[in-house]
């Protein structure tokens, strides 16, 4: 195993982020950000799988920052799970303190072209996965209403990356076959889908279906082969404040909501081993483990908090693969690092050599 020839290890991944931060905090995109927010307030947030081709902001071709992600095996959520509750409550409360909206996109995936490159957390049954995002946005609607916090159901078909819209009175639109990027456009299929959205929240939705038009757009163009929308991640991410790691097929994120976050990892595990044995990863791919906790004060404990989280998960990650997956840990590199919000710079607190 090449530890440091390909540049896509711990150095790889720590230079990854250091210029995503460059640019996050860089005075031309911070300014963007700002203008971003104050034409669009409303908060974004998307529930999703673990899967690595699941990259919203990339196929909506959103700026770093604007999109909340939260991820877990087949994009499987539970209100009633405790962790997931409680950030969910502070999400919703961080934006109507500041008197914002929230739109939660509930997704599920598929592939048009095989069952088999569609989610395997619900054994590529895309009925099921569809029916779980179904019974999860009525949840949402159950517990928070549709007026401040407004949930909808999407898809991603992946080998086109096309979002799935799924509108309030049953009708379903593919953006793969839509084709008119105009603001009047979008505005009219999105008050067809979803007459009872509030308009801030449906002007807010609309640059993320037109940029996805446009993604969808630029993927036909250029040809890509179908075996680059298999998986190809050959890194395991466990935590939160992955945001920066803003590339298509590179990992699989597993966040820590699920109670029964091990099986996410050991999941996530198989996935990159079965990538590698089937040389969907190359041989000489460097194979990373990274574990992380955000923090946003930087005085007072969150930070530390922080550290021993990132820590925590690392060892937590590591014992169940080499429990379940004892063949992959030896050929992983390793690491814990926090994340600060603010910058989105990560601090690694520890590293295998």
């Amino acid at each position: 195993m090449n530890r440091n020839g390909n540049g896509n290890g711990i150095d790889g991944l720590i230079a990854l982020n250091v210029e995503h931060s460059r640019l996050f905090c860089s005075p031309g995109m911070a300014l963007a950000r700002r203008r971003y927010r104050a034409e669009h307030p409303t908060e974004i947030g998307v529930l999703k799988c673990m899967d690595g081709r699941l990259n919203l902001p990339l196929i909506t071709n959103t700026a770093l920052g604007i999109i909340q992600p939260w991820r877990n095996i087949a994009g499987r959520f539970d209100l009633g799970w405790i962790a997931f509750q409680q950030s969910m409550l502070e999400w919703t409360s961080y934006a109507i303190r500041r008197g914002r909206s929230c739109l939660v996109l509930v997704t599920y995936h598929y592939s048009n072209s095989s069952d088999h490159r569609g989610c395997a957390g619900f054994k590529y049954d895309t009925q099921a996965a569809k029916a779980f995002a179904a019974k999860l946005t009525d949840d949402f609607r159950e517990v928070f209403g549709s007026t401040v916090v407004y949930p909808i159901q999407i898809g991603v078909e992946t080998d086109l990356d096309a979002l799935i819209l799924h509108g309030e009175k049953g009708e379903v639109v593919n953006l793969s076959e839509f084709f008119d990027t105009s603001e009047d456009g979008v505005a009219r299929l999105l008050s067809r889908l979803y007459p009872s959205m509030p308009p801030q929240i449906r002007r807010d939705f609309a640059p993320l279906v037109i940029g996805n038009i446009g993604h969808v757009a630029d993927i036909r163009m250029q040809q890509r082969p179908l075996t680059d929308a298999e998986h190809q991640e050959h890194v395991i991410a466990v935590g939160r404040g992955f945001d920066w790691l803003h590339e298509a097929n590179k990992a699989i994120i597993v966040g820590p909501f699920d109670p029964d976050m091990r099986t996410a990892i050991v999941t996530a595990g198989k996935i990159v081993a079965d990538n590698v044995q089937s040389g969907r990863v190359r041989a000489d791919e460097d194979l990373v483990l990274m574990t992380a906790a955000p923090y946003r004060e930087l005085a007072g404990p969150e930070p530390w908090l922080a550290q021993k989280k990132a820590i925590f998960l690392r060892d937590f990650a590591l014992q169940a693969l080499g429990e379940e997956v004892p063949d992959l840990v030896p050929k992983l590199q390793h690491f814990a690092a926090r994340v600060n919000m603010g910058t989105r710079l990560m601090e690694v607190l520890s590293r295998s050599a």
